[in-house]
């Protein structure tokens, strides 16, 4: 199985007034994975069904391989797809489920055996093909949908928020699973998902969407190292970064929580806090601090022993600083260090 490439160009989805997406544009290698990331509401559902031609686009165009699919149906774009619904058939086994799609497009009998072979080994699910949905559980339903899509063999696999439903150590078994999978078959495949943990553990390329609009296309690294926008900076990464007024108003800095080193001496590049909180998660502590009347979360190693309300300093080096305008958003490399915050 090879995968084909993807290509969006000034694709479109409006509903009235309504823009779900807005002249989006965006390439994924034949192979790779490209993950559609953003919050609630942002376009990257709309912008799947686009390329999987279950939504009809405003405007723009889907290429496949290099061949434009913008109007042809689903079942000629020669993709997969897997629901946050695992939409498995109850009264069917778990083989029937598997190659129910192969039988609607008449694969013969020899050819559907020798395919759930390979996909039941592949999964792990051999010792389940009897078991109805029923019987199982939820990484096993899963791994039943993701199965259906990968007996396909089709170049493309789309995945719409598959692991919403699962507990948080299962998310974390099969974010493993899908992109072993993805890797050892050379598939294409398209990922949507919130979560920006998913995004950063299996993605080759991610497509970060902000109201229907591209904010940053890029590699996880440059995404966290060098974020395009302070809506970036704040979205990627746990704690987000902090983003603080600077002097006179008309930028933003931002420092990553990780950056930031507490105590210290009073000198030109500390800024003097009063710890609010202090979260212990065990290998870390998130110690939360206001300063100049803004809020700064600060992440260190093991235990912090700070009293609420105490005094710290606080200091980063200048190499960490991010530096926006404030006004768009946008980020500003022209622009010197940084130190003073507005109150």
């Amino acid at each position: 199985m090879t995968g084909s490439s993807i290509a969006v160009q000034h694709l479109s989805r409006w509903w009235g007034a309504t823009r779900a997406v807005d002249d989006v544009s965006f390439e994924a290698a034949a192979g790779t994975m490209l993950v559609l990331l953003g919050p609630s509401g942002c376009g990257k559902s709309t912008t799947l069904r686009l390329i999987a031609g279950l939504e009809a686009a405003t405007g723009g165009r889907v290429f496949i391989g290099g061949v434009d699919v913008t109007h042809r149906p689903p079942a000629e774009r020669r993709l997969s797809m897997v629901f946050q619904s695992y939409a498995l058939f109850p009264h069917l086994s778990v083989a029937e489920n598997i190659v129910f799609g192969l039988r609607v497009r008449r694969v013969g009998p020899a050819e559907r055996q020798k395919r759930l072979g390979r996909v039941a080994e592949l999964l792990g699910l051999s010792a389940l093909l009897e078991r109805k949905p029923s019987q199982l559980s939820g990484g096993q339903q899963q791994r039943v949908a993701l199965g259906r899509a990968l007996i396909a063999e089709t170049p493309v696999c789309l995945m719409d928020e598959p692991l919403s439903n699962l507990d948080a150590q299962l998310r974390l078994d099969m974010r493993r699973e899908i992109r072993a999978l993805q890797r050892s078959l050379g598939i294409t495949m398209v990922y949507v998902t919130h979560d920006q943990t998913e995004a950063m553990t299996m993605a080759d390329q991610i497509i970060l969407l902000r109201d229907g609009r591209v904010e940053q296309d890029a590699p996880p690294d440059a995404l966290y190292a060098r974020p395009a926008t302070a809506f970036v900076a704040r979205f990627v990464g746990t704690p987000p970064m902090n983003i603080l007024s600077a002097p006179g108003g008309a930028v933003l800095i931002g420092v990553r929580p990780e950056d930031i080193r507490l105590g210290g001496e009073a000198g030109p590049r500390t800024v003097e806090a009063r710890v609010v909180s202090v979260e212990y998660l065990g290998a870390d502590s998130i110690v939360l601090c206001t300063a100049a009347g803004q809020t700064i979360a600060a992440r260190a190693p093991g235990r912090v022993d700070r009293a609420v309300g105490s005094s710290v300093h606080l200091s980063w080096r200048k190499d960490t600083t991010h530096v926006f305008d404030a006004h768009t958003g946008r980020r500003r490399d022209d622009v010197a260090d940084l130190a003073t915050l507005t109150r």
